[in-house]
């Protein structure tokens, strides 16, 4: 059978929960990936009340659809951030704009709640962002020292080992998507962060072949690499477009200006190779959900989510169960 098509939320976080079950449903999904922001999946409720939970379940279960995983990117984000970039406190409650130390501490409570009400909701991985003290030093100049770069991943363990002991306690899993602006946002940085938490299994990621293709890292041996850590699937495409002009930095430009050196494209009209990605998956024997992560610019939300379900239901295919040769000596 093939795997399940969820949508995730955090790009539709503007409509009610209902609405955007009676539009996934209507779309063709399988299921909703929800994101802890709008109204989709409330954290403090989800962590406290079972009840809350279970309505949620029965809503999901009026429209055919299944949960096998809810993401807190925003809250993740502030846990490891250098939080006195004012952009970040939209990601907090109103009474901490402006107070960096305040939004890291309800970024990591909020992180260690999460677990607990990914458990009252019967999900096993929770995705997201860790955020990076050290993001900022990429470019190396002002020059950076490796004793730079170890005192982050050092600060990344501080603050992120009490987080994923409150997962392993509930026997939930977190998924960091790997991305700019991450502890890790390569094959290289992703060992690092193993390596920093001392191999601890609580911890892998919501592979997602976007944010590694533009950067120029090949998505499959992302997955090669780390087949027994890929805990969720993220579907979502990229086209790089560097004319000459604008290079892979983009410039300043925004998502879907013409003159961007890359962006985010509707699932199959970019330069991601899914054929692969599903042969890779398959290799690894990963069987979780096919989540799509929908952004592109230029196209209208409501087509896109309805031509990407049809597109990764298009891509996907079960391994086969024999040899194609082995019939020849029968």
């Amino acid at each position: 059978m093939a795997r399940k098509v969820t949508l995730f939320t955090g790009q539709w976080a503007d409509l009610p929960i209902e609405k955007m079950c009676e539009m996934a449903a209507d779309f063709g999904y399988d299921g909703l990936e929800l994101a802890c922001w709008g109204d989709h999946f409330e954290v403090d409720k989800a962590a406290k009340s079972k009840r809350y939970c279970d309505e949620r379940r029965q809503l999901l279960d009026r429209y055919g659809l299944g949960c096998w995983a809810v993401s807190n990117h925003l809250a993740g984000q502030l846990v490891c951030d250098p939080n006195e970039d004012h952009r970040s406190d939209m990601f907090a409650p109103k009474p901490l704009k402006g107070k960096a130390e305040g939004k890291r501490k309800w970024a990591v409570e909020t992180m260690k709640r999460t677990a607990a009400a990914a458990k009252n909701l019967g999900v096993k991985v929770v995705n997201g962002f860790t955020g990076s003290p050290i993001w900022h030093m990429l470019y190396a100049f002002p020059p950076v020292t490796q004793a730079d770069v170890e005192k982050g991943f050092k600060f990344f363990v501080k603050m992120w080992k009490p987080i994923l002991s409150v997962f392993r306690k509930n026997k939930v899993r977190f998924a960091l998507e790997v991305h700019p602006t991450e502890i890790a946002f390569d094959i290289y940085t992703a060992e690092r962060a193993i390596e920093a938490l001392k191999g601890d299994r609580t911890f892998g990621f919501n592979f997602d072949p976007s944010h590694l293709q533009w950067q120029g890292v090949n998505p499959v041996a992302f997955i090669r690499r780390f087949s027994d850590r890929i805990y969720h699937v993220h579907m979502k495409d990229a086209v790089v477009t560097l004319d000459g002009t604008s290079g892979i930095l983009s410039s300043h430009l925004d998502f879907g200006d013409p003159r961007r050196g890359w962006d985010f494209r509707s699932l199959g009209r970019g330069s991601v190779d899914f054929e692969e990605i599903i042969r890779a998956l398959n290799a690894i024997s990963y069987k979780g959900p096919l989540s799509v992560e929908w952004e592109d610019s230029g196209m209208d939300r409501e087509h896109g989510a309805r031509e990407a379900c049809e597109f990764v239901r298009s891509v996907d295919f079960e391994p086969s169960g024999i040899a194609f040769d082995g019939q020849f000596d029968k």
